[in-house]
């Protein structure tokens, strides 16, 4: 695999790095609440501080994600959005100067649907930098991996608490611009302090970050259950990029769809603040 795709997000880590913290890594459900809402609340989270924006592409049945994304994305369905849309707004969101990388994030069956050939070189077109499959195991990413690396787009594997060494060098096959860990079993929306995640778990979750990075020499960004900034504080301090996506989705939901994106704002930068390292 090409190492020049996902130029921009390797460049947008290695920036993060320089500065001595984590890469902040915001997802968004495109659709929610309305399509064109979902511009000014991706400009909202490029102006907090966000690193790297993952636009999450609504499908009927998102089963890696928890109770707030699964309504986002019912609403966002109901107001018309999908992939050909979710691409559209890529090219809207380039239109108006953004330039941090933009990472389509969802499920294998729309692009499917769409055509994974076309999908590659629409991505290309719009200004998409990487693509994310939650559904699409590293076993089989090369479908979709090899027509993106064509384009000079890349692909995001995901690894997990159950993933093994040998799926860790699968994954670094793809030379990703970063790998997202997801930090505990489960489904989007839980809590890194819930009471079922003990100091073990956490001392567990730290072992299989830095054990991830040692073996591909790849970033690793942690996600699922970071809500707070203390949570954030916390896993910059191991892991290369904090991912952060219920919370937002919820802060959206939180009031009138006009302000969401002051709401996002104003919550991304108190994480964009807490990702420093301690020296």
């Amino acid at each position: 695999m090409s190492t020049e795709t996902g130029q921009a997000v390797r460049a947008a880590m290695a920036r993060a790095a320089a500065e001595n913290r984590a890469a902040l890594i915001a997802y968004v459900t495109f659709g929610d609440p309305t399509p064109q809402a979902t511009l000014d609340i991706v400009l909202a989270a490029v102006a907090a501080g966000a690193d790297v924006i993952e636009l999450g592409v609504p499908f009927s049945d998102p089963s890696a994600d928890g109770p707030s994304i699964q309504r986002a994305m019912e609403w966002a369905l109901a107001a018309g959005a999908g992939l050909p849309s979710a691409l559209n707004m890529v090219a809207a969101l380039r239109a108006r100067g953004c330039q941090v990388p933009l990472v389509l994030f969802g499920y294998y069956n729309p692009i499917v649907v769409y055509g994974v050939a076309k999908f590659a070189n629409a991505c290309a077109d719009v200004g998409v930098d990487a693509v994310l499959t939650v559904d699409l195991p590293v076993n089989e990413l090369a479908e979709l991996a090899t027509p993106l690396g064509n384009h000079n787009v890349a692909v995001i594997p995901l690894l997990a608490p159950t993933s093994t060494p040998a799926r860790f060098i699968k994954a670094a096959a793809f030379a990703p611009p970063f790998i997202y860990y997801i930090s505990m079993t489960g489904v989007t929306g839980g809590a890194l302090s819930r009471a079922a995640d003990s100091a073990a778990s956490n001392d567990e979750r730290v072992r299989n970050t830095e054990a991830i990075r040692a073996a591909t020499g790849v970033p690793v960004a942690v996600g699922f259950g970071i809500r707070t900034p203390a949570d954030a504080a916390a896993v910059a301090q191991y892991a290369d990029g904090v991912i952060v996506g219920s919370a937002i989705v919820d802060a959206v939901a939180a009031g009138p769809a006009a302000t969401a994106p002051a709401r996002v704002q104003a919550y991304l930068a108190t994480l964009r603040a807490a990702v420093g390292r301690t020296p």
